[in-house]
């Protein structure tokens, strides 16, 4: 966690200097420990906002749909998270 510059558990933090992945989170979960690394890195992700574009709705609830399975793995899952932070 100190190498990742993690605080604390279950709390994600951005790692804009990695290559690919966007975010970091030491979940933690019934007691176990796992470091999580989710979201594309400059992907044009939006959170729901007041007088957002149908397109950016539409883009949430497909990306939503296509990961339901993961997401409702739960907290020790990158989709979990991804949807929580991201969209």
């Amino acid at each position: 966690m100190k190498r990742e510059g993690i605080r604390d558990v279950n709390t994600p933090k951005r790692t804009p200097n990695h290559p690919t992945k966007s975010h970091v989170v030491m979940a933690e979960e019934k007691g176990q420990f796992k470091l999580i690394r989710f979201g594309q890195q400059g992907a044009d992700t939006k959170p729901p906002r007041k007088n957002e574009s149908q397109a950016d709705k539409a883009k949430r609830e497909a990306f939503k749909a296509r990961h339901a399975k993961n997401i409702a793995k739960g907290k020790m899952s990158g989709a979990y998270w991804s949807d929580k932070v991201k969209w």
